[in-house]
């Protein structure tokens, strides 16, 4: 087996590649999936426009090609259709989820999606951190972000009510459901509350924070959230570790080393395995929001089972149906680096089946084995999977991306209107001042 920085850097570039083979190059717009006809997801946009960053510092991309691959995405965006129609790309500044990869029209009738944007957003604002040149296209992408980033109307989304809502569709308005309870939202709500055109209040933070359920699991007391992935979008741009705001003061813990709990109670629940599903042990968990086999699949262990295809299977209260993310389990490695290196070879090792073309596909089911003992697994690769692969490897190895964005103003003006202090954010000491 290769050292563990050589099976790091082999994922990790592997994980690179699905966005250059899945990026229309005309209008920079990434394949939610690698399966034919996918279409386009936003947020699948953003981790692309993060990757090219990393690409270009670990030699597996010119700056100029990455540079380019941005300002086709970026300009796309800008001259969008933000009227609001059901076929159009945006309104108020979002963007509906799903879009054509061709024409960048809505598809499926998805919706305006608010944490989708803000996950796009967080990408092209990482471009613009690292292209600092002062080259004309270089100079232009910082202006294309900034434009993005003041259209938005985020003070709309809260439809006047306390919290932001999680969606607007042209056909009925609103979502009748805001975001409540902890979930990858605190990347939406910090840029929320960072931006210089449209802000949202600190209330709405709070108001959030109030719907926050903490629990003792394992022997962990957490901020619970039950899918692995909760614990991971928002920590691929901003660096918790020793910060935090009101809610996590009072428990005298942080989002980082939530996260890590988060991974511990994950694989203690594996060990125990409440309802005695193949391959759940200390070195095979990860329950996630990933595609999984449906009610049409063949049960081949004869056993009548719910399952519940593509969801957001969660630790401990379900829903589980024997399905695990290996990508969930590798995003945790900044987290438990002690527990996932582990795991992964582990997975790697027992069901090969998991890893075609060098990454993991976005889940397994060893309670549907075949014949010859190989799990059930996803087709294809998704571009969510890959994205958070990439930035948590980084983030694993150097803490790049990390250092980028602590610099970046909305970020830092965001977590002070979200009351976090401490940690990096406290201002710097002027030598010699009393």
């Amino acid at each position: 087996m290769p050292t563990d920085e050589a099976l790091l850097d082999s994922l990790q570039r592997a994980a690179f590649d699905y966005f250059l083979r899945t990026v229309n190059p005309l209008n920079g717009l990434v394949a939610d999936t690698s399966r034919d006809n996918s279409p386009v997801s936003i947020a699948v946009v953003g981790f692309a426009l993060s990757s090219y960053p990393v690409a270009v510092e670990r030699g597996w991309m010119a700056r100029s090609d990455a540079v380019q691959c941005s300002l086709a995405a970026l300009r796309f965006f800008r001259n969008s259709d933000q009227s609001g129609s059901p076929t159009a790309t945006g309104f108020k500044g979002f963007y509906y989820h799903f879009l054509d990869i061709h024409t960048g029209a809505r598809v499926w009738r998805s919706e305006l999606s608010m944490i989708d944007t803000a996950l796009l957003i967080a990408g092209a604002l990482t471009a613009s951190m690292y292209f600092t040149a002062e080259t004309a296209d270089e100079i232009e992408l910082r202006g294309l972000v900034d434009f993005l980033y003041r259209r938005i109307d985020w003070h709309w989304a809260q439809d006047d009510g306390e919290t932001i809502r999680q969606g607007w569709k042209p056909e009925c308005g609103f979502l009748h459901y805001g975001w409540e309870g902890y979930s990858e939202a605190i990347l939406l709500y910090v840029l929320a509350m960072g931006s210089p055109t449209h802000p949202i209040k600190g209330d709405c933070y709070q108001a959030w924070t109030a719907t926050y359920q903490w629990e003792n699991l394992y022997g962990h007391d957490y901020l619970y959230a039950g899918p692995l992935f909760v614990h991971h979008f928002s920590h691929a741009w901003i660096d918790f570790r020793g910060i935090h705001d009101s809610f996590m003061h009072e428990k005298r813990s942080d989002y980082f080393e939530n996260s890590r709990r988060a991974a511990y109670v994950q694989r203690e629940y594996a060990q125990r395995n409440p309802h005695e599903f193949a391959g759940y042990d200390q070195n095979c968990w990860g329950l996630s929001a990933c595609d999984g086999p449906s009610d049409e699949q063949a049960d081949v262990s004869n056993e009548t089972r719910r399952l519940f295809g593509y969801a957001a299977r969660g630790v401990p209260y379900g829903p589980d149906d024997g399905t695990l993310s290996a990508p969930s389990v590798l995003s945790s490695l900044p987290f438990a680096p002690e527990i996932v290196l582990d795991a992964v070879r582990n997975i790697m090792e027992r069901y090969p089946q998991t890893l075609t073309e060098g990454r993991f596909c976005s889940s397994f089911n060893p309670t549907l084995a075949d014949a010859d003992g190989r799990p059930w697994t996803s087709a294809g690769h998704y571009g969510l999977d890959q994205g958070i692969v990439l930035m948590m490897i980084e983030n694993h190895r150097t803490g790049w991306i990390w250092q980028l964005m602590r610099s970046c103003p909305c970020i830092r003006s965001g977590l002070h209107h979200a009351g976090f202090r401490g940690g990096w954010l406290q201002p710097p000491c002027i030598h010699g001042a009393r």
